[in-house]
Formats: C-alpha cells, sequence, structure tokens
C-alpha cells in the first residue's frame, strides 16, 4: 500500500484511515527542527536543577518526590516498566499500528521534549512492522492511556512481546530482527510517551471508519426494505425536509430517493393504496438516519482535532524553556466523540431491526408470514428476526454512556477520569451486531422483493439483490441459514453492498479532507 506523508497537526481523517488499512506513514523531514529544539530544550531545563514534574521529579501523587539528575534515566525506564500493567486480549495489529502513528505525530510537533532518535524509533517500528503486543485493559482515559502506551514504549526498550512477520516474539529479538536497538530513554521521555490519548483515538476512529460502511449499507437495505414492504418513497420528498433544515437527513432522503428511482414494484402501487402513512421505521428513515449521520460527522470533527493535537504533559515551550503543566491527556473528547458514536449505531441497528420486523408480519408488510411460501410448515425467517432483536438489545446495553462513569485514581490525584479507552474499545462489538442486523434485513429485503416478481426494483436495489442472490438463493423451504446469514454479513463488512448499489452515497469523512464518499 502505498506510504502516507505524516504532516505532524494536519493529518486527514482519511489518511488516518489509510494507515489504518495497512500504509505505513513516513514523516515528513521538516518536523525535525522542532524535535530538535524541543529535546533541548529539556536540556537546558534539567541543567537549571529547579523541579520540573516528570523531568526530576516523581508521578502523579508522588509529583513531590524530587529526583536525582544522576537518576533520570532510570526514572524513564522505571514509569514504563511499572506502567505496563494492562490485561485482556492482545489489541488488533491495525489499531495498535494507527496508536504508533498517532503519537508518532504528536512527539514530531515538537511539545514533548524527546529525542530525535526517539521519533525515528517510533516511525522504524512502523515501516519494518514490529508491533508491540498491548493488552487492550486497563486505561481509564486519564491520565492519559497510561497502560496501553506503557506496552507500546517497553517494546521501544526493548522490554515485552512484538508481532513481526516472524510471529510474536520477545521485544528485543524483534528490535533487533528489524536491525533495531532498544531505546535508553532520557529525561522525559518516558512519560511523554505513556502521557497521552492514542489508545482510545485509535480505537474510536477505527470505529468511526467502520460505521461510515454500517451507515451507508443501512441505507441501501433501508430503501430494500422500503420496496418489499411496498413503501412509500413520498417521505423522501425533498420538501419535507429542507423545511426542516438539517444536514444529514436533507443528504439521507436525497439517497433514498436515488436508491428507490425507476422502481416498477413503487410505481404498481403509487396509485390506489388504501394505506395513508407507512410506519415509522420505513416513513422516518431519513430523520432517524440523518440524525445518525449529523452524530458521525461531529464525532469525526472531534476525532480529527484529537488526532492533530499534543495531548501529553508536561508541554514543552523552547522559546521561553518552559515545561507546563496541563490537562491535555484527559480524553473527555474521545469520550464523548465514543459516546455519541455509540449511540448512533444503537440506532442504526435498532431501526433496521424494526423493518425486519415488519417484513416478517404479514400484517404489516402484507408479504407471506415470516417471508416463506409456506409457513407453518416452514418458519422462514422468524428466528433471524429474533436474532436481530437479540443483537440490539446488546447494542442498548452497551449505549449506555462511558464518559459519565468516572473513577478517581492515583490516590484521588487523577480523581476525574474521562473512561475514553473502554468508551472507545466497546464501539467495535456494537458495530460487529449491527452488522449483523444488517446483513439479516439485507437477506430479508431480498426475499420480500422476491414476491414481488415479475415486478422489477430500481436499478440499484436490484443489483444488490443479485448479489444477494449470486450467493444465497431465494428461501423456498427451511434450511441451515446460519452460513447464509454469514455471507451477508461479508458483504456488508467488505462494504461490497455499497459498491453494487452504485453512486455517491453519503459519507462521515467530508470530500474536503479526502474521502471518497460525498
Amino acid at each position: 500500500m502505498t506510504d502516507v506523508a505524516l504532516n505532524p497537526g494536519a493529518v486527514s481523517l482519511a489518511e488516518w484511515r489509510a494507515i489504518l488499512r495497512g500504509a505505513t506513514p513516513e514523516l515528513t523531514p521538516d518536523a525535525i527542527p522542532a524535535i530538535e529544539r524541543s529535546a533541548a530544550s529539556v536540556a537546558r531545563i534539567v541543567a537549571r536543577g529547579e523541579p520540573v514534574y516528570g523531568i526530576n521529579t516523581g508521578f502523579g501523587k508522588l509529583a513531590s518526590v524530587p529526583i536525582a539528575t544522576s537518576d533520570l534515566e532510570v526514572l524513564q525506564r522505571n514509569i514504563v516498566l511499572s506502567h505496563a500493567a494492562g490485561v485482556g486480549e492482545p489489541t488488533p495489529a491495525p489499531i495498535v499500528r494507527l496508536m504508533m502513528a498517532l503519537k508518532l505525530a504528536s512527539l514530531a510537533q515538537g511539545a514533548s521534549g524527546v529525542q530525535v532518535a526517539t521519533v525515528e524509533m517510533l516511525a522504524a517500528m512502523l515501516a519494518r512492522a514490529v508491533i508491540p503486543v498491548v493488552p487492550a485493559q486497563g486505561s481509564v482515559g486519564a491520565s492519559g492511556d497510561l497502560a496501553p502506551l506503557a506496552h507500546l514504549a517497553a517494546v521501544m526498550i526493548g522490554v515485552g512481546e512484538a508481532i513481526t512477520t516472524q510471529g510474536q516474539v520477545p521485544a528485543e529479538a524483534a528490535l533487533a530482527s528489524a536491525g533495531l536497538t532498544p531505546l535508553t530513554l532520557g529525561p522525559k521521555e518516558g512519560l511523554a510517551l505513556l502521557n497521552g490519548t492514542q489508545f482510545s483515538t485509535a480505537h474510536a476512529l477505527a470505529a468511526l471508519f467502520e460505521a461510515e460502511t454500517l451507515f451507508q449499507t443501512a441505507l441501501v437495505t433501508g430503501a430494500m426494505a422500503t420496496d418489499a414492504a411496498r413503501g412509500s418513497d413520498a417521505p423522501f420528498d425533498p420538501r419535507i425536509h429542507v423545511l426542516r433544515g438539517h444536514r444529514g437527513q436533507i443528504e439521507a432522503a436525497a439517497a433514498l430517493r436515488r436508491l428507490m428511482a425507476g422502481s416498477a414494484i413503487r410505481e404498481s402501487h403509487k396509485f390506489g393504496d388504501p394505506r395513508v402513512q407507512d410506519p415509522y421505521s420505513l416513513r422516518c428513515q431519513p430523520q432517524v438516519m440523518g440524525a445518525a449521520l449529523d452524530i458521525l460527522r461531529q464525532a469525526a470533527s472531534l476525532l480529527e482535532t484529537e488526532a492533530n493535537g499534543v495531548s501529553d504533559n508536561p508541554l514543552i515551550f523552547p522559546d521561553e524553556d518552559e515545561a507546563l503543566s496541563g490537562g491535555n491527556f484527559h480524553a473527555e473528547p474521545v469520550a464523548f466523540a465514543a459516546d455519541m458514536m455509540a449511540m448512533a449505531i444503537c440506532e442504526i441497528g435498532s431501526l433496521a431491526e424494526r423493518r425486519i420486523a415488519l417484513l416478517v408480519d404479514p400484517a404489516l408488510s402484507g408479504l407471506p408470514a415470516f417471508l416463506t411460501p409456506k409457513p407453518g410448515l416452514n418458519s422462514g425467517f422468524m428466528i433471524p428476526q429474533v436474532t436481530a432483536a437479540a443483537l440490539v438489545a446488546e447494542n442498548r446495553q452497551r449505549a449506555f454512556p462511558a464518559s459519565v462513569d468516572s473513577i478517581p485514581t492515583s490516590a484521588n490525584q487523577e480523581d476525574h477520569v474521562s473512561m475514553a479507552a473502554h468508551g472507545a474499545r466497546r464501539l467495535h462489538p456494537m458495530i460487529e451486531n449491527a452488522t449483523a442486523i444488517v446483513a439479516i434485513e439485507l437477506l430479508a429485503a431480498a426475499q420480500g422483493c422476491d414476491f414481488h416478481a415479475p415486478l422489477a426494483s430500481s436499478g440499484p436495489i436490484d443489483a444488490v439483490k443479485a448479489l444477494v442472490r449470486r450467493e444465497v438463493p431465494h428461501l423456498d423451504h427451511d434450511r441451515y441459514l446460519h452460513p447464509e446469514i454469514e455471507k451477508a454479513i461479508s458483504m456488508v463488512r467488505t462494504g461490497r453492498v455499497i459498491d453494487t448499489a452504485g453512486g455517491p452515497l453519503p459519507g462521515v469523512v467530508d470530500a474536503s479532507t479526502g474521502s471518497s464518499f460525498v
């Protein structure tokens, strides 16, 4: 994959997405002078001998303990070793790569006081595929993602485990195989590597990009379900949505109109239909999906800012040789972004499940009960709808805001924390659940449209139905459905449904920042 030129402070969401998907970030050379000035400033601060947090003092509640100049290297090594206390499953390697790139971009802005060699080590590890094993649990999102980032930093000093092209090996062997030598950390460097929101931000960004695919696919399956239920496209009329004014709603309605345009199924009941209004799960799609889109875009804006910021502590200002202690490590913006995304993901899945329930109910859809030609002898889509309902319930439980659940740490020195790490990590299983819901809707809607033959749907919907039918035949009689649901999940997760539907769909990343979606 093509390399990404990493310009600290000005990396687009599309570039972060490319890194997540395998591109190697290359630090732009013009970042080096700022890093050098920052490191030189730390040296001058040390030479003054005044107590400066994290440079010649203890950490957290131990900030008032002075540290002798002769022990400064030991201090920085100790913070890495003592803080590498994470537990749980290893973080997926793509997210660790993104986390490393985020840390690289932060340190390279010249406000962290690290040496050029430390930044170059991070860049080299990314380029040579030395990926630290980072346990997923242990961060409360302030004072930064300490435990996960400590596991990252530990590999840089030759401690812990790393994933390489030869598999998982001890850190020192992983570095040696890549031609790298473990670092000796100078003053401030261990703390600079550990402070920051990069673990939480990496998880949240990865979820954002997955949520974009989920959202766009749900627009397609929603349009297909509307046609299967012989629903009306009148609620998608642009005049309705312009009057309210929400950008996401306007764009979602436009996408639904385009997806249904030219449907013979729709034309067949355009006049003389005794139903005056459709249920909300069909009629209010622009309002619900548009609101989800607006929330996802707001989260994207927060995360783009966070990804391009500096979030360690203290911060170094070389012009004044000052080290200022603050709280940029507090990940509340990431926690809020994650909580907003959780709500949107939950609602996308919830709305899709309601459409599935509508399709299997002959009183609402006019289709055979449970979408089977011989209900009673066959159960058809009865239990797939139950599965979708179960997944909605799980997502509702997970959607409770993480950011309001602060718990004090470090002997009450860190007395308010963000819980951003947990908030961001919980998004991935939520997206998996919602993906399965939308996949079930894809199968149910295709089955529903089949009952309207020989009437065709629109071009995009028929193309998507053909995609489904190449791998999953029409359900004439009950059969083992699990493999077919898994095939549909793959179609959703990989974006094949979006590609098959063709044309632009509203997305999370604005075109101005390089997204392929507008």
